[in-house]
């Protein structure tokens, strides 16, 4: 059973260090290069949306279905799908006003700041309960556990970039931009630690249920209302869409893995 939560554990946390791999990508480029900040941006919009609608909100419905029976389980979910944007939007509101992307007195430095710093608190609150995932399934089957900490990392990266890439073209420092972003990442160990010591017995397929179709509306609304926005800003529309394509590609890639 130890050797069990050890490997559950590494795997949670090998998910969420991925974000560091994206992270590294601020390491390459060039502070002025805002083709590759705008197609960035666009490719992680394109992962959020993607995994949002194909996987985080189906499965969702899957969870509480158990509990509520199909049809209502779907209008659950639809409800804190919706639930998670207002959260997202009252996190947004709850920023310093400063700092905020609509402000247009601002330089474009303090908006692309925001937006990593908006991006890293909103991955964090996505990556705690998908570590949580998949120490759970770990802990369960060994092989599952690893299938899902393989696609979890492979869409991690791009996470990682949608962190570090505002943060290094606001502030200029490849280190604060790795550190963001690494930081998002490492609310999934700490996901699997707090359901190891706290959760366990507590959470069930419905509270699951819930808590995936927030995060779901959380996403999509950062990838709306900050991503694609600050992407179209900074680089050609046709290039920024062929980044929300790319990045939905290889969502779906990785999610075909499993």
């Amino acid at each position: 059973m130890n050797g069990n939560i050890i490997s559950a554990f590494g795997l949670s946390f090998l998910a969420g260090a991925a974000t560091a791999v994206g992270a590294l990508l601020a390491f390459f480029v060039k502070k002025d290069n805002f083709k590759i900040l705008a197609l960035g941006l666009g490719f992680s919009a394109g992962v959020m949306i993607y995994v949002s609608f194909m996987e985080i909100l189906p499965q969702a419905q899957v969870s509480l279905s158990g509990v509520l029976g199909y049809k209502a389980a779907g209008w659950a979910a639809i409800g804190a799908f919706f639930g998670g944007i207002v959260i997202a939007s009252v996190i947004d509101t709850c920023l310093p006003q400063d700092h905020h992307l609509d402000n247009k007195s601002l330089s474009k430095e303090n908006k692309l700041k925001h937006l990593g710093v908006f991006t890293a608190l909103a991955l964090a609150l996505h990556n705690f309960p998908e570590g949580l995932a998949t120490f759970m399934a770990a802990l369960e089957s060994p092989a599952l556990g690893i299938s899902i900490a393989i696609a979890v990392a492979v869409h991690n990266i791009p996470e990682g970039i949608a962190v570090a890439l505002p943060v290094y073209h606001a502030t200029g420092s490849r280190a604060r931009a790795f550190w963001y972003s690494t930081f998002s990442g490492l609310a999934e160990p700490l996901g699997a630690i707090v359901g190891f010591v706290f959760l366990k017995a507590l959470l069930h397929e419905a509270a699951f249920g819930v808590l995936f179709a927030l995060i779901a509306g959380i996403m999509v609304y950062i990838s709306l209302d900050e991503l694609l926005p600050t992407a179209h800003e900074y680089g050609e529309p046709h290039k920024v869409i062929w980044g929300v394509v790319g990045g939905m590609m290889v969502m779906a890639i990785s999610l075909q893995m499993l």
